[in-house]
């Protein structure tokens, strides 16, 4: 029934404005805003809804997964514009925040201005 359906994913942030700064000027990503919330338009042509919720509490877990060709210049380059990476025990995690455990790929955490848990990690290219 919703297999041909154009589904999208979302979360809340506490500030809209906060969040398109961050989403579009931060992170470089396009954004449009419509009915008082945020779309973030991805590479390959997905979007996710990004909406304000008053009380709004940070998500727990990653929420956006962002796949990059190298995670080191993409951390430096994060870090350059402000981007602080998280730390989690029993990671492994080197200087940078990156994570090289065996069995997953090089990750780096890092947080939205809403407390939302981000990620970028490294993905080899098609």
């Amino acid at each position: 029934m919703l297999g041909e359906s154009k589904a999208f994913s979302g979360f809340s942030v506490d500030s809209i404005d906060t969040a398109k700064d961050f989403y579009g000027s931060t992170l470089g990503l396009r954004v449009s805003e419509g009915h008082g919330m945020l779309s973030l338009h991805l590479g390959g042509g997905a979007d996710v809804l990004v909406y304000p919720k008053e009380n709004h509490s940070p998500a727990s877990f990653t929420v956006l997964n962002f796949p990059v060709a190298d995670v080191d210049r993409a951390v430096d380059e994060l870090a350059a514009r402000g981007v602080a990476f998280e730390r989690y025990d029993g990671f492994g995690q080197d200087a940078k925040g990156i994570s090289r455990n065996e069995g997953g790929p090089p990750i780096a955490w890092f947080k939205d201005p809403a407390g939302n848990v981000l990620s970028v990690l490294e993905v080899d290219a098609p």
